[in-house]
């Protein structure tokens, strides 16, 4: 006897709940399919679909050329910068270093053998400086009168030294003397007296070293050729008779820090320079909106497909209980957006910077093309993405992903006995080799070696004055070269190759399937609009509101 369904408490109305459930979560299904198969989309898909103009895009290709022009121009006007810096410095050593030849020797600018070259070398620098205003051919000053050259000796407190007899007595404690001489007592009787006082009887068995330094102004004028305004400088220079290996030979370092100052008072009669200064920091305030616009969208772009995932990872355990792997939440995550956020901040931090330097409010020269070059390579590195989008250059980005866990391993490993040797070249080799003195020259060494450069001078360089340090040299180099060349190297290429083989396969038959994959497979595009606009390579139109609520932007 079969029980009418009407008779059942409840039995019509729990039925259509469950009908209505049903009917619910199969809606809420196809609605969350569309919006992810359109999340997923490129920019030409999404137009074709929903007639949504890919402003992004059209902003990023714009951004591209605007940043590069702006750092063409900063690096126009840097390299006049580099340029008055490097040559400022010569000109330093060939006015106040004695005997300079032009070409500094290993690390140090020059060396002197004989006490009396270092007496002519100390005074030479003196009179340089007395004289700087009519031997110079550059724009360069004093800082102030009450400024001048400051000579300091630093030496043991006292000592006896007998080498005939193997003898030495000596306090090891150092002391400082130090004397300045200002530009208006050079000129003076007094400059006589200071010259010929005890201070310059040096005592060179305990003499460790003479600093000379002083400070000097210069305006580069030669930026009013290229239309902008001039700096002015301050030199600090210093140079330091280095005897602390009493070896017989001091060595003579010159040291210059450049700092590059607002000019106080300036008058420029020519309207040129200043109409092509506001033309540029009008250029530099566009590059900052549209980096600003760039900023906006991505944002809004993260904020959306966030929300997506969250969408996704609900339905997914509500329909199927069961959780959503990492793999497919990063899916969501679009490192593209993050490397243009972070592009269009520098981008951003940079053109202020430069603006100020512009208008000459600020000369931070080297921060503000840190940010802008840094920011330059992301926004070409950016380019990558939408090259990515056709099958034939996606294959470079494919395998970098797919590589570089594996590479970071074998990296790791290759660096324990990169670091090995790094070591005992240094504390073996260092004595006999010029290019294993310290510990950074023989990293950068061994990894020129590796590339295949520069191997029969380090061979020929080491010095044969122990056998037994020779021998050790050849079977060092022989097992590094033979190891990273022919082992190291070859395995790092192969896993890179693999991993190109990998995605090629996978481009034929088929890339394996996660959760995210397997829930978008049987869905059809048959709600988006299949029409082609008649113009193929422009995709622009207005979009429509009625999509307003559903679309998600990628």
């Amino acid at each position: 006897m079969e029980i009418p369904l009407k008779s059942l408490p409840g039995g019509r109305a729990a039925h259509s709940g469950n009908m209505m459930t049903q009917s619910d979560l199969e809606i809420k299904e196809k609605a969350l399919k569309e919006d992810l198969k359109f999340y997923f989309m490129n920019p030409c898909e999404k137009y074709r679909a929903r007639r949504q103009i890919p402003w992004k895009l059209a902003l990023q290709i714009l951004k591209i050329l605007m940043v590069t022009t702006q750092l063409v121009f900063f690096g126009l006007s840097n390299q006049l910068v580099v340029s008055f810096k490097e040559e400022n410095i010569v000109a330093f050593k060939h006015l106040f270093l004695k005997g300079y030849s032009g070409t500094d020797e290993d690390d140090y600018s020059c060396s002197i053998y004989t006490q009396q070259d270092a007496y002519d070398s100390i005074f030479y620098v003196i009179n340089q400086y007395r004289h700087l205003k009519n031997i110079s051919l550059g724009t360069l000053g004093y800082e102030h009168e009450e400024s001048g050259l400051k000579v300091c000796k630093q030496q043991y407190k006292r000592g006896t030294m007998l080498p005939s007899n193997d003898t030495l007595s000596i306090d090891v404690s150092t002391e400082t003397e130090c004397i300045l001489l200002k530009p208006k007592e050079l000129t003076g009787k007094k400059a006589e007296l200071k010259l010929n006082s005890s201070f310059f009887n040096l005592e060179f068995y305990r003499l460790i070293q003479v600093e000379i330094s002083f400070k000097l102004k210069g305006i580069a004028l030669q930026t009013i050729h290229a239309r902008e305004l001039p700096d002015c400088y301050a030199f600090q220079n210093t140079i330091t008779f280095n005897n602390k290996a009493h070896s017989g030979k001091i060595k003579i370092y010159f040291d210059s820090d450049t700092d590059i100052q607002e000019c106080k008072d300036w008058h420029i009669f020519n309207s040129v320079l200043q109409k092509n200064t506001q033309y540029i920091l009008v250029f530099d305030g566009f590059v900052i909106l549209s980096c600003l616009a760039s900023l906006i969208l991505c944002t809004r772009s993260i904020i959306l497909a966030w929300r997506l995932q969250k969408r996704f990872v609900n339905f997914f355990w509500e329909k199927y209980k069961r959780r959503v792997c990492c793999a497919d939440r990063l899916e969501f995550l679009n490192g593209w957006y993050v490397l243009i956020i972070i592009s269009d901040v520098m981008t951003i931090i940079g053109s202020i910077l430069k603006m100020e330097i512009k208008a000459k409010n600020l000369t931070s020269y080297d921060v503000c093309s840190i940010l802008l070059g840094t920011s330059t390579l992301f926004v070409w590195v950016g380019v990558i993405r939408y090259l990515g989008y056709f099958q034939t250059y996606n294959v470079l980005i494919l395998t970098m992903q797919a590589s570089l866990p594996k590479v970071l391993r074998f990296c790791c490993c290759a660096g324990m006995i990169y670091l090995g040797y790094t070591f005992c070249g240094w504390i073996v080799l260092g004595p006999y080799h010029e290019k294993f003195e310290d510990l950074n020259t023989v990293a950068e060494c061994l990894f020129s070696l590796v590339n295949g450069d520069d191997m029969f001078a380090t061979f020929a360089q080491i010095q044969q004055k122990s056998s037994l340090v020779w021998m050790f040299s050849r079977l060092y180099l022989y097992s590094f070269i033979s190891l990273f060349i022919y082992m190291i190297l070859s395995l790092f290429i192969a896993l890179i190759t693999d991993s190109y083989d990998t995605i090629k396969k996978y481009q034929q038959s088929g890339f394996p399937v996660r959760d995210l994959h397997e829930f978008l497979k049987d869905h059809s595009s048959a709600g988006y609009r299949k029409d082609r606009t008649s113009f193929p390579f422009i995709c622009c139109c207005r979009r429509q509101q009625s999509d307003d609520n559903l679309i998600l932007i990628n």
